[in-house]
């Protein structure tokens, strides 16, 4: 694994009315089966893992996400964009603003409530 901190972290606004202030911090690349581990508070933790033929975004999203305090939200902006937002338990109302903000649409959970009529629409999952 290699790290670089961008110091100072590149800024630039982001968002409908480009009121939102990211900044850039570092850049860290992985090589196959590594992963990185981000935290928030005590309990939400969220892993990416590299592997030979690209990553894994999430931990599964019906399981370990769900038990270290994220849920999966996928969103559709204004422009067609897709998105897929980990949204921390208890930070549900946050998430409803920000998307009443930006003008996003919540297409839906992803959790064991609705994964199966994903699953459906999407046909069967093949192996």
């Amino acid at each position: 694994m290699d790290i670089h901190r961008n110091e100072p972290p590149r800024e630039f606004k982001v968002g409908l009315a480009q009121d939102v202030l990211l900044k850039d911090c570092a850049r860290i690349a992985l090589k196959a089966d590594e992963q990185v581990t981000f935290k928030a508070g005590l309990k939400v933790e969220y892993d990416v893992a590299r592997k030979s033929w690209g990553f894994y975004a999430t931990p599964s999203i019906n399981g370990r996400l769900l038990r270290f305090g994220l849920r999966a939200a996928l969103v559709k902006s204004q422009s067609s964009q897709y998105f897929v937002l980990l949204v921390e338990e208890g930070k549900e109302a946050d998430f409803l603003d920000y998307v009443h903000r930006e003008s996003l649409t919540v297409c839906g959970w992803l959790d064991d409530d609705t994964l199966p009529q994903v699953e459906k629409a999407l046909g069967s999952c093949s192996q």
